[in-house]
């Protein structure tokens, strides 16, 4: 098993939704998070007045995933993603020991 976390716009959000569904991609967890990367941040004018926004606003999405669904989610979030735009994001596949289903207590593949 596999939890993919991938860091995208906020605007892409609906199309990776929309991509992983296509694939029977089921579950995802959500955040709202700040960062940067490479763009380290920008300027903005508010009120005439010039100032450094550091931190970009980001969306935060992680998948638990059985191993044979790697490639397909990898495949799907950067296709959907992609604006060919620096701060695109990124991808990030870590190993998941176990997953354990609260209400049923199941636990591996058969809770994801």
């Amino acid at each position: 098993m596999k939890l993919v976390t991938a860091i995208i716009k906020p605007f892409k959000l609906d199309d990776v939704r929309e991509a992983l569904s296509e694939i029977s991609i089921q579950g995802m967890t959500v955040s709202e998070v700040k960062g940067f990367g490479r763009q380290k941040g920008h300027t903005e004018l508010y009120r005439g007045a010039e100032y450094v926004v550091d931190f970009l606003p980001k969306i935060k999405i992680e998948v638990a995933i059985s191993d044979e669904s790697l490639s397909a989610v990898i495949e799907a979030i950067s296709n959907s993603a992609n604006t060919g735009k620096v701060g695109d994001g990124k991808i990030f596949v870590s190993p998941l020991e176990d997953v354990i289903r609260i209400r049923t207590g199941e636990q591996g593949s058969e809770a994801i």
